[in-house]
């Protein structure tokens, strides 16, 4: 049954090369007989297995139709990412900022008191905070609030210039997938690079599988272990 699967899979990339070649002919003929020796069971075979030749051209029809299919998927996905601007926060994102705080706070199983939240939200607006920044996620077409990135500006013993920590960083979970969450980090590297900033660098679960995706291309795993101790003000 492998030979023969091996056999219908071969089958289905010649018939996908164009323009066919003597040596892909030969090649051709020879898996064919391959896959007329191996009888198939009843399940992939049906009630009389077909000709060898007769295979070629539903695997070429597949081999296109998955081309077209991808090519189109990632052309639609390339539209979703240009629908997508990040500006900094504004009072009027608040109620939207606060939903998504929510569900940021419900994904990581942790409780804050309002107090806490509202302090966070006054020293992201306050101009006079130069450390801790906010930025929103929009969709350009119809102003959309899709994510949030929350930064923190610190100096360092390893540079003369200040790193950059990404502490928090929420996308709805709606509009996942559509480049939002690409386009705050692509913000805060813009911004990096224009400040002179000498690192930009976040931590996330070990876990966060569909998230870590994305973080695997867009920047290295420092491989490092985090250790931390909540209760040095009891």
């Amino acid at each position: 049954f492998m030979a023969a699967a091996r056999s219908l899979l071969r089958l289905g990339r010649l018939g996908a090369q164009a323009p066919a070649s003597n040596h892909n002919k030969r090649t051709f003929l020879r898996y064919a007989r391959s896959y007329r020796r191996c009888p198939l069971p009843a399940l992939v075979r049906g009630p009389r297995a077909p000709a060898a030749s007769s295979l070629l051209i539903p695997f070429a029809a597949s081999a296109v139709a998955f081309s077209a299919s991808a090519s189109g998927g990632s052309a639609a996905k390339e539209r979703e990412k240009k629908k997508v601007t990040v500006r900094s926060a504004a009072g009027d994102d608040y109620a939207k900022w606060r939903e998504m705080w929510s569900g940021y706070l419900t994904f990581y199983k942790c409780e804050l008191e309002d107090e806490v939240t509202e302090e966070t939200w006054k020293r992201l607006l306050d101009p006079a905070n130069d450390a801790q920044h906010c930025l929103i996620a929009v969709n350009a077409e119809d102003g959309r609030v899709l994510g949030f990135a929350i930064y923190l500006l610190h100096p360092s013993t390893w540079s003369v210039t200040p790193y950059c920590y990404l502490e928090d960083l929420w996308v709805d979970a709606g509009v996942r997938g559509s480049g939002a969450g690409r386009a705050l980090i692509e913000e805060i590297y813009r911004r990096a690079a224009e400040g002179g900033w000498g690192r930009v660098y976040w931590c996330t679960d070990d876990d966060n599988y569909r998230a870590r995706t994305l973080y695997d291309k867009v920047a290295s795993n420092a491989r490092v272990v985090q250790y931390r101790n909540n209760k040095t003000s009891e």
